[in-house]
């Protein structure tokens, strides 16, 4: 039986590895099916919205076909429709179809006018993105002259979002010096357009031709290139798929390598389409010989929310005191994670099944505790996950389909016989949550979750760690508006000797405070519990469970804002605190905290990645303090401080993802991710991202030989924005480790990649070099050395590395992880005149001499300012010959007076 067990499990794992997100996107004869496009319940009910989200894919899917050489099109989209808006008979149902899986978003742009579609990449290159961002205005095509037709912009944002390529442009850095030439950040090189700048004064505005900043040898700030309108160039879709002309990624042959953007930084220099034709996409297709279909769409309307929570209550629930933990997180879950108006049935299974409750709709306080009842007191008996599902499908049967319906799974069992239902469980529609409780539940479990799209988590016999309470107060509904949901505000435990105290706080803020709940639990004796509210009043009022061992108390109304304070005393035992809440008001965003890893299975020596998304509405939170827990199924555990400085695990800095790699493997098997984020003094809210992952905004276009402005983009706060103090915990839910060796387990960590190599020049051609430190193991200690190159050709740098010029770096030691380096060389055997140009690359090495990849290729150009000639005084000049009445275009006047100009400084030299 056990090597039965044993070829399952591998099945599983194949299946999994390499699972990152909840997308139910496949790749079926060339056709994407499965998208799923969802309309934000904020957005207002309008019914034409519906239809523009079918004429943008319609119209993506040919210029998607052409653009990949006949590989790819749209095959079948599903478009999630709000539960507040009207019902029509051609909206069904939802099956596995939800908001957390959505891949595109519709939502109202924050802040306002800020329509520009982008995508979200926590990864880095050939990583799929997580979700694109459209706004109703953007779909309308209101938008169509700053970013192009909507189905064009769409094909940019799904090559990030499916193939993790990104943009060619560079808002922070339009020009870049090369061989003593000022060229555009454009890929490819043979756009044509003009560099001007549009100065306005009191309501009057005008065209100049740029100025040169002379200390730089670049345009003066604010300078533009403004393509022309015609163009001949066909690439590149992710630089501008605006332009007419442009139908095709840049390839290997007209890339623009020296360009300062994010695909040659993330990627290595390398273009679009070498990126994509790495995906496992195109390994896996051949090009079509007919023309694809239109895409199909199906309208979905979600409802609501019907669930069944399917407990086990076999023997081995006895084991240290699960069932009675399992009563506790089953309480919180009815008595406040699952929303009002819900459909809520339950279940328990040993070697049989039983009905504790069929379906019953929560309206008030009465049905909660009702179903609290029902919770099981009594374990015994084997363990039969199949029958326990079979039966929750019946029980919903009863007065719902099951498509769409969930299940919460919770186990602790082994049961070999759980893979017999499979197809079942596929065939039902039914989304099934699973949480594996201790070292020994159904090592199938995680497969049930991804095949019906369902949250995974584990948690061990760890009582202080929280994680059984952790999992149940992760599963609030992934389709009802934010401002419904439940959301964590705190979960701590600790083992208390000799009448110690459990001291601490919790911030409640502005955007929560509805429905709060302080949930106290015990393993013996009832504890002393004292709370305090932000005015310090004393809380009374607790409603003390000896049976489950555990008190809870619910604050009326909106709980006061700010900081609540707790102390809990006891002896020999272990306590532990939850806070929940909803927010505070249907219009104000409560910020919330998301979690997960980068993929379900990690495969040693192959670190995981932690990402943590911290947002009010679309706003990112910056500079807050986000720590995870991640325990292993031994029971130990790891604490990683997770950054968002753009280096090391994290793609982007400042965008309110927080990352970090994991790589403290101690044995096989399951392990639990919990995060914690506190927001203090220095904590803020953004406008918007820095540089997001989207289509360019077009600044304007030179048509018939004029610039013709689009209205200027909405300026991005890049400022710290309003403060937030706020206090949460998320579950990250759970990954499994694969193929890891028994103790002592060996160093096969390199250093991470350096990704945010800068360079500038200093004075006497001095090159100053910053960067973030990598670790010994990736983003983890501290580095033994690093090795420093240079070359004047980037291609030769990047391939040939190792036989690169090396720079001395005997007096440069590295310093912990994520610490700014500093170093400072000059060129000693490259000669380095006016114009020349450098790229500079670094690799770091640990103690045990593995070596980092390559690092981004930064570059300096030498550029010498011209000496100033003394002033002579002027003499008189003619006028140049410019009629009143000429027709020459605006913008070829303004070049005749910048070349009069020109001469009129050269003759006062």
């Amino acid at each position: 039986m056990g090597s039965f067990k044993n070829s399952v499990f591998i099945l599983v794992l194949h299946l999994l590895e390499g699972a990152l997100g909840d997308s139910l996107i496949q790749l079926n004869n060339n056709g994407y099916e499965g998208i799923v496009i969802a309309i934000d319940p904020n957005v207002p009910e309008d019914e034409t919205l519906i239809q523009h989200i079918k004429d943008m894919v319609t119209d993506a899917s040919p210029y998607l076909f052409e653009a990949t050489e006949k590989r790819f099109y749209f095959k079948n989209v599903a478009i999630l429709i709000p539960e507040n808006w009207k019902t029509k008979p051609e909206y069904v149902k939802p099956k596995l179809e939800t908001y957390k899986n959505a891949d595109v978003l519709v939502a109202e742009p924050n802040p306002t006018g800020n329509d520009g579609p982008y995508t979200e990449q926590m990864g880095g290159c050939g990583e799929k993105g997580d979700r694109i961002y459209l706004t109703p205005d953007f779909l309308a095509g209101k938008k169509s002259r700053q970013y192009g037709p909507q189905g064009r912009a769409f094909v940019h944002e799904w090559a990030h979002l499916r193939w993790g390529v990104f943009n060619e442009y560079n808002n922070d850095q339009k020009f870049y010096l090369s061989n003593r030439r000022r060229k555009p950040v454009v890929c490819s090189e043979g756009f044509t357009g003009e560099t001007v700048i549009q100065k306005c004064q009191g309501g009057s505005c005008v065209t100049q031709p740029c100025k040169l900043d002379r200390k730089t040898g670049l345009y003066e700030e604010g300078c533009e290139f403004i393509p022309h309108k015609d163009q001949r160039e066909k690439a590149s879709i992710m630089y501008s798929q605006s332009i007419d002309t442009v139908v095709e990624f840049c390839t290997e042959k007209n890339h623009n390598r020296e360009a300062p953007n994010e695909q040659n930084k993330k990627c290595n220099q390398r273009s679009t389409w070498e990126v994509i034709q790495d995906s496992e996409d195109f390994k896996t297709t051949t090009p079509m010989t007919t023309q694809p279909p239109s895409p199909t769409f199906s309208l979905l309307q979600i409802g609501q929310r019907i669930v069944c929570l399917v407990l086990d209550k076999s023997g081995s629930m006895t084991i240290g005191n699960r069932l009675n933990r399992l009563n506790q997180a089953g309480k919180l879950f009815l008595l406040q994670t699952v929303e009002q108006g819900s459909w809520v049935g339950m279940v328990t299974f040993d070697s049989a099944a039983y009905v504790q409750s069929e379906l019953v709709q929560i309206n008030s306080a009465t049905e909660r505790d009702t179903l609290t009842k029902s919770l099981p007191t009594i374990a015994s008996g084997g363990t039969s996950i199949c029958s326990g599902l079979r039966s929750a499908f019946t029980v919903i049967k009863k007065k719902y389909p099951t498509d769409g319906a969930e299940i919460i799974l919770l186990t602790d069992g082994e049961d070999n016989t759980i893979s017999a239902c499979f197809d079942e469980v596929k065939q039902s529609g039914a989304i099934i949550h699973t949480v594996a409780l201790g070292p020994s539940a159904a090592q199938e479990l995680e497969e049930m979750s991804k095949m019906t799209g369902g949250l995974q988590t584990y948690a061990s016999d760890q009582v202080q760690n929280n994680g059984l309470v952790d999992a149940f107060a992760a599963l609030s509904s992934g389709n009802k508006a934010v401002s419904q949901r439940s959301i964590q505000l705190e979960s701590r435990g600790l083992t208390l000797q000799n009448s110690q105290w459990m001291n601490g706080t919790v911030t409640v803020d502005s955007t929560v405070g509805k429905d709060t709940l302080f949930l106290i639990t015990w393993t013996t004796d009832l504890p002393q519990i004292l709370l305090w509210d932000p005015s310090g009043n004393k809380q009374d009022g607790f409603i003390v469970d000896k049976n489950t061992k555990m008190a809870y108390l619910q604050i009326p109304d909106i709980a006061k804002i700010g900081v609540w304070k707790y102390s809990l005393q006891a002896s020999s035992q272990t306590l532990t605190l939850t806070v929940t809440s909803r927010a505070s008001s249907a219009t104000l965003p409560p910020v919330t905290v998301t979690s997960k890893m980068n993929k379900d299975t990690g495969k040693f020596p192959s670190p995981m990645v932690v990402y943590v998304k911290i947002h009010q509405g679309t706003k990112p939170i910056l500079r807050s303090k986000v720590t995870a827990l991640i325990e292993s199924v031994d029971g130990k555990t790891v604490t990683l401080e997770l950054l968002d400085n753009g280096a090391g695990a994290d793609a982007t800095k400042d965008d309110g993802i927080y990352s970090r790699y994991f790589t403290a493997y101690d044995t096989n098997g399951r392990y639990s991710v919990k995060v914690w984020a506190l927001g203090g003094v220095n904590t803020a809210s953004q406008n918007a991202s820095p540089q997001r992952n989207g289509a360019m905004y077009i600044p304007g276009w030179i048509e018939n030989g004029e610039v013709k402005w689009n209205p200027p983009r909405p300026e991005i706060n890049k400022d710290q924005g309003k403060q937030v103090c706020f206090s949460r915990t998320s579950s990250g839910g759970s990954f499994v480790a694969t193929d890891v060796p028994k103790a002592p387990i060996p160093d096969l960590f390199p250093p991470c990649k350096i990704t945010d190599l800068k360079a500038k020049i200093e004075g006497d051609n001095l090159i100053n070099l910053t960067w973030t430190a990598p670790g010994d193991d990736y983003d983890h200690g501290r580095a033994d050395k690093y090795i420093i190159r240079i070359s004047t050709n980037i291609l030769e740098l990047r391939d040939k590395f190792n036989e690169s010029l090396q720079v001395n770096t005997t007096d440069l030691i590295p310093n912990e992880a994520n610490s700014e380096e500093v170093f400072v060389f000059k060129p000693e055997t490259i000669t380095f005149t006016n114009g020349t140009d450098l790229f500079i690359a670094i690799q770091a090495v640990d103690e045990v001499s593995l070596k980092s990849e390559i690092s981004n290729i930064a570059q300096v150009s030498l550029f010498i300012p011209p000496e100033i000639p003394p002033e002579k005084p002027s003499p008189s000049l003619p006028c140049p010959d410019i009629s009143i009445n000429s027709t020459i275009p605006g913008i070829h006047i303004l070049k005749i007076m910048w070349k009069w100009l020109g001469e009129l400084q050269i003759s006062l030299g």
